[in-house]
């Protein structure tokens, strides 16, 4: 499959410019198109600004930035548009007629190949994509502003969309570190389908006069935990747009009760803004009726979703808090208040629904009516399983948290390893993460509340699990491979280890962060790495926690394969057809000319790591050299006990077998788990700032 590089946007304003900007700081080749020359140049002014303030903030440097407005080509008249454009996303007003002329001129000059894409929040998909010429290769998106901040994208395919305009869609998608979520071509699609009406629901509170707009802000904050409420939302977004979406809600839906309140019309005519700024102190009896109807919009919506067949409630919740950055989702606010009382709070909603003559269009389902009768909490599913021609991709979809380890995560990867280990179906086995991350570690909140609740055994047990997990990747018949093609850190590296092969491309980053967080790598990250590269390079990267580009790690050998982004799916074939590897721990290097490997091998060998305990620098060496100081500088921050026990456990591959040395790493857990060290590095981290370590 070839992949998308060539992208042009249609549409240079805020919307427009946003994509251009985040397409091209991703490295694609850009087309920023428009009518007029002025808001081409309009839109190249807005990208200017926002990467100004991005220089400001460090978060890029000015050569970077030099770099992303380069790949961004402005050009005037969408009938100029490249005809050998890849992919073309549509980013005008919000109106069907203007969409489709601009398809019917982009039907016209692009090239066969070339997909064509709507980012729209409202308009029907289906019909759009019969409207452009090329329905097989027509797909709606829904970027959330601003496109180059929010993570969240919905991809919405036509019904006539092919599987492979999705698969090329999704991977664009997934290369501008978005969190997708593909979902049905329904009105609303997923986020707006329960946000609209949630910020109707305001208005309609406010014009009942149940509370001011500060109060019902104030108190929904608090039910949702977030940290702009309705109003204060609607001013930001502009109080138009949440008039036009909900009453397009309403006509799509048939429910009066989405239909604009009175009140936002009045504001949108007098061309004013909500007033926010009044007293926010609510009484409890406020707060009751604010969030018993702010939830029961929300709740009674999800299931909606659900039943309806749009996305799972899995992916409801990641809209919720990657789009909108609510602190929990729909079903994990139920798992919360309770699915019985949040039926409850649909059911009342359900209630003010009803007509005058008594029907309703609105119906809480009857799945969310049975859970709640159960008096059973949700279940999530984080590890999705898609097996194809004997190949198992077991993908862990939690991007909302960058895929981090948790007991479920574990639990749930372990009993769908199981599953494929033993299906004689299948002959490999493909780990991948969603979104940009393969995994990001482990959930360290759990450490630290256990640590504090004296439970250093549930620690202990959740790792023992994740020693479990590894080991039947480890010793599985089934050749084992690891799709590293964003972050791996701590624990995901860890389990990418434990793969016969891992496969990565440029935009991959190892790290092993532990020893400066006041711990070791206890899921095998003080043994493998060794085996693999042997204890110096180990030592490197282990100890110091240097983070490792795509170049650093395949030299090392712990990347097996680095590949383009487009030959990530023959490279996983052709390794599924060599079976599992003669020699998967050559205990050396793979590249012994690298720079990297010269360094780590000379700098950490054994005749200079008691110095580099102690904190010194070893003869030979200049300690004011950047590659040098910087080395100590790392050694310097991590915790000491934990640094030694890290270093000591490397050591141990020396003379024991792989199984061996992971059980001595296991068996230390308890002490470095108990030390005051572990408990501030953590903390620490989860805080926002630097620890200060006692050594106790």
């Amino acid at each position: 499959m070839h992949p998308i590089q060539s992208v042009a946007i249609v549409g240079a304003g805020n919307m427009g410019s946003g994509i251009a900007q985040k397409s091209a700081q991703e490295e694609f080749d850009v087309q920023m198109v428009d009518r007029e020359q002025q808001w081409v140049d309009r839109g190249q002014g807005i990208i200017s600004d926002f990467l100004s303030e991005a220089v400001e903030r460090r978060i890029f440097s000015p050569q970077q930035v030099e770099e992303i407005k380069n790949r961004i080509t402005g050009v005037v008249g969408v009938d100029n548009t490249a005809s050998n454009t890849d992919l073309v996303i549509e980013a005008v007003f919000e109106d069907f007629d203007i969409k489709t002329a601009v398809f019917n001129t982009l039907d016209q000059v692009c090239g066969p190949e070339t997909i064509l894409a709507s980012n729209t929040s409202s308009l029907s998909v289906n019909e759009l994509a019969e409207a452009t010429g090329r329905p097989d290769r027509f797909v709606g998106l829904h970027f959330f502003y601003h496109p180059a901040k929010n993570r969240l994208i919905e991809v919405i395919p036509a019904k006539s969309t092919s599987q492979e305009t999705i698969d090329k869609v999704v991977q664009y998608c997934k290369m501008l570190g978005k969190v997708v979520i593909i979902c049905a071509d329904r009105p609303g699609f997923v986020v707006n389908r329960f946000f609209v009406p949630w910020l109707n629901e305001a208005c309609l509170l406010l014009q009942e006069g149940v509370a001011s707009a500060s109060q019902i802000d104030a108190a929904a904050c608090k039910a949702f935990k977030i940290g702009l409420g309705p109003f204060g939302l609607m001013n930001l977004t502009g109080p138009p747009i949440a008039l036009h979406s909900t009453d397009y809600l309403a006509e799509q839906l048939e429910t009066p009760r989405y239909t604009g309140a009175k009140n936002l019309r009045d504001l949108i005519d007098s061309n004013q803004q909500w007033e926010i700024s009044e007293e926010k102190e609510f009484s409890d009896d406020q707060y009751d009726i604010i969030s018993q109807r702010l939830y029961g919009v929300v709740f009674g919506v999800a299931t909606q979703i659900v039943e309806e067949g749009i996305c799972s409630m899995e992916d409801v919740d990641r809209g919720a808090k990657v789009g909108l950055r609510w602190a929990k989702g729909p079903f994990e606010l139920m798992n919360r208040i309770g699915v019985k009382k949040s039926f409850a709070m649909a059911e009342s909603y359900s209630e003010l629904c009803k007509l005058s003559d008594g029907s309703s269009s609105w119906k809480v389902p009857e799945f969310f009516k049975h859970q709640a009768s159960s008096d059973q909490s949700w279940d999530f599913s984080y590890v999705d399983t898609n097996i194809v021609n004997g190949v198992a991709t077991l993908t862990i979809n939690r991007p909302e948290a960058m895929n981090a380890l948790n007991e479920t995560v574990v639990n749930q990867l372990s009993v769908a390893i199981e599953k494929v280990n033993g299906d004689d179906a299948v002959d490999t086995i493909v780990l991948d993460g969603a979104g940009k991350a393969f995994v990001a570690g482990a959930d360290v909140k759990f450490f630290v509340d256990k640590i504090r609740a004296d439970s250093i055994d549930d620690i202990y047990e959740f790792t023992a699990n994740g020693h479990r997990l590894l080991n039947s990747i480890e010793n599985s018949s089934k050749t084992t491979i690891a799709l590293t093609t964003g972050l791996a850190l701590g624990g995901g590296l860890e389990l990418a280890l434990s793969c016969d092969y891992r496969i990565g491309t440029k935009r991959s980053q190892f790290r092993f962060p532990e020893t400066s967080i006041g711990i070791y790598p206890g899921l095998g990250g003080s043994q493998r790495p060794a085996k693999i590269c042997g204890i110096p390079a180990a030592r490197w990267a282990v100890l110091a926690g240097n983070f490792m580009t795509a170049d650093a790690a395949f030299d090392l050998g712990l990347l097996t394969h680095l590949v383009e982004i487009s030959a990530v799916d023959s490279c996983v074939s052709n390794c599924s057809k060599l079976g599992k590897p003669d020699n998967k721990y050559p205990g050396k290097p793979a590249n012994q000319d690298s720079k990297i490997v010269s360094f780590a091998t000379k700098f950490y060998s054994d005749e200079n790591m008691q110095l580099l305990l102690n904190g010194q620098c070893p003869e030979g060496f200049d300690s004011e050299d950047k590659l040098i100081s910087r080395q100590l500088k790392n050694l310097k921050f991590t915790a000491p006990i934990a640094l030694s026990m890290a270093s000591d456990l490397i050591d141990a591959t020396a003379s024991n077998s792989l199984a061996d040395g992971l059980e001595i790493e296991l068996s230390k857990l308890h002490d470095i788990f108990a030390t005051n060290d572990a408990l501030e590095g953590l903390s620490a981290l989860i805080e926002g700032r630097r620890p200060t370590y006692n050594n106790s």
